[in-house]
């Protein structure tokens, strides 16, 4: 098995709160009913799909594959307000987990699947990201929410989710993984060739765990994860956060170890 080279730096310690402030606030937004379904897989194996700059994170020695569903809420230029119709709709994201030779811990959005157009192709066109036009639904019946997704451009069309998920109890206290996996303070990306990062900050995770009605996607094999990647090992939802993000950093710094809620009774879907 090849090993992966280390960061330049030791990451930054795992944190449910911020580790850095959002001075500039470049987006707002709010993620809402968010599904968060885990695949442990080995970091050799999604190295290879990582921006330059960055490698896989880990968690005693095990990095991750997520599958996050939820409502994309009023998203906001600077600190105008929302947006209420275009700034708000489903979306489902494929991801992985990244640390940079500053330390910084990420997450690498190998597909963001979203119900309107325009942000879509603002997304792939402003950020560079692999933003990919979806009919998309989410729906609340009691503690059941359920989360459908089927691509229509650019592709690959028909590539699809359907999630569902039966909400259980608050998680007083959290593992480190749960925070591994949640509590993540910026997105590593691309940009004309060079490395970007973007932090956001937000309040700490209102967790819960779930349990898994149902799965059937090909998103994760679209995204380049083909392996088959058996049950999740972890399933956890929230209601949500408040969520701002702030400019690439001018000058980053080494770093050295040292509540609303989704309503519930309703049906959101979107066409674009």
């Amino acid at each position: 098995m090849p090993q992966m080279p280390p960061p330049a730096v030791q990451p930054e310690p795992i944190s449910a709160d911020p580790p850095h402030r959002t001075d500039r606030t470049l987006l707002t937004q709010s993620w809402l009913d968010l599904a968060f379904l885990h695949w442990a897989v080995d970091p050799a194996d999604v190295a290879p799909l990582l921006p330059a700059g960055t490698v896989p994170d880990t968690l005693d020695g095990v990095t991750y594959v997520g599958l996050v569903a939820f409502r994309m809420h009023r998203v906001g230029w600077f600190r105008l307000p929302g947006l209420p119709y275009l700034g708000t709709f489903p979306e489902t994201n494929v991801r992985l987990y990244s640390v940079d030779a500053h330390g910084r811990r990420g997450v690498v959005f190998r597909s963001l699947d979203a119900s309107r157009l325009i942000p879509v192709a603002v997304g792939r066109w402003a950020f560079r990201l692999p933003y990919v036009w979806s009919r998309m639904s989410v729906r609340n019946d009691g503690s059941t929410v359920t989360y459908s997704s089927s691509r229509r451009w650019p592709g690959p069309r028909g590539a699809r989710s359907a999630i569902s998920v039966d909400v259980g109890e608050r998680v007083e206290e959290p593992t480190a993984l749960e925070h591994f996996l949640t509590a993540r303070w910026g997105m590593h990306s691309s940009f004309l060739g060079r490395p970007l990062y973007l932090p956001n900050t937000h309040p700490r995770w209102p967790l819960h765990r779930a349990r898994l009605l149902d799965l059937d996607e090909t998103l994760l094999a679209a995204a380049g994860l083909g392996q088959p990647l058996g049950a999740p090992v972890s399933v956890l939802y929230s209601p949500g956060v408040p969520v701002r993000f702030g400019g690439p950093p001018g000058r980053p710094v080494a770093v050295s170890v040292p509540r609303p809620r989704g309503g519930h009774g309703h049906e959101q879907g979107h066409e674009g």
